[in-house]
């Protein structure tokens, strides 16, 4: 036993430098190798391989997250599966062909299932092989079908067409479109120009509109108002005797009779029936009638001025004054 122990270390003490040389060049391959041999995958990405001696890239099998281990000649390739955002910009043609300067951010994602196929169809630059260009496309195509003023109002019309031409082109490279952000607009100044002065004349339009709506409205008011103000009329006037404005024009006239200040009684009616009226006399005493003045009473009708005037009695007080002057027209009937 001691001799075979003893014979190992002599072997190993007659080559220890052949050894520790063998060690180094295993330990410096094993550090060379590491990054080619042992594949890390992170969360939220995935593996395809390629396998260089044997069937190629192997599509029916995506490597999931964590350590791999493969053979030193093939190649795992990892692609990022997030939901990822791509910024671009891009310039567009108008219906009338005008240039417009917009500023996109594209949504996408790979598909998981089919990351093989995509890697080995298109590669890890999908994005500027596949992704961008569709969209431009499909930028180009619907802008092209709108004019330059009405981007503003038909955002998210252009959006959506975009999105739903776009995601149809790229579902058949195994991309999913997610979303689709138009960020900016940048217009000529000629093309500004125009916009707010279209807009400006289609809001005085929609001004004017609501004026004459509200003109009409106002018409029909008042023809509602004038038919009821017809019928009132219609119905006072069925009802009207002379006897009774005759009364309406004496308790007019004990109303004004209640006052401080001189008056005059107007008699009207060429037929006898006159409605009393009590004007001011413009005295020396002033306005205010505090002393006592004699009422004058006179009457349309010429030749009976003076008879009227002689049997119309003569008061001081200017309420006793009207109730003479019903007792006299009572008389007078």
């Amino acid at each position: 036993m001691k001799s075979f122990v003893q014979k190992v270390k002599e072997k190993l003490s007659d080559n220890l430098l052949l050894i520790v040389v063998f060690f180094l060049i295993s330990l410096l391959t094993a550090l060379f190798l590491w990054n080619i041999v042992v594949i890390s995958i992170d969360a939220g990405e995935a593996g395809v391989l390629f396998r260089r001696f044997s069937g190629g890239t192997v599509v029916d099998h995506v490597y999931q997250e964590g350590y791999e281990i493969i053979n030193p000649f093939n190649e795992m390739t990892v692609y990022n599966v997030r939901v990822q955002t791509t910024n671009h910009e891009v310039d567009v043609l108008t219906k009338r062909g005008l240039t417009i300067h917009l500023a996109v951010s594209i949504r996408y994602h790979p598909e998981y299932d089919l990351l093989g196929v995509l890697h080995k169809e298109v590669g890890p630059d999908y994005v500027d092989i596949i992704v961008i260009p569709e969209v431009e496309a499909a930028l180009r195509k619907i802008i092209g079908q709108y004019e330059a003023e009405e981007f503003y109002s038909a955002k998210k019309a252009i959006t959506e067409g975009v999105i739903n031409e776009a995601t149809e082109q790229i579902g058949q490279r195994y991309v999913s479109l997610d979303d689709l952000v138009i960020r900016k607009i940048v217009l000529t100044e000629a093309i500004q120009v125009a916009i707010e002065q279209k807009l400006k004349q289609k809001h005085l339009f929609q001004e004017y509109e609501f004026k004459l709506q509200r003109e009409q409205q106002e018409a029909k008011r008042r023809h509602i108002e004038a038919k009821g103000i017809k019928v009132h009329n219609d119905i006072i006037n069925q009802s009207l005797t002379d006897k009774i404005i005759t009364w309406a024009g004496i308790l007019a006239t004990l109303e004004l009779a209640k006052s401080d200040n001189s008056k005059v009684i107007v008699i009207g009616g060429g037929n006898g029936v006159g409605l009393p009226l009590m004007l001011p006399i413009n005295t020396d005493d002033g306005p205010g009638y505090k002393d006592n003045k004699e009422i004058q009473v006179s009457t349309k009708e010429g030749r009976g001025d003076k008879k009227l005037q002689n049997e119309a009695p003569q008061v001081n007080k200017t309420e006793n004054s009207v109730l003479a002057f019903s007792k006299f027209l009572t008389s007078t009937n």
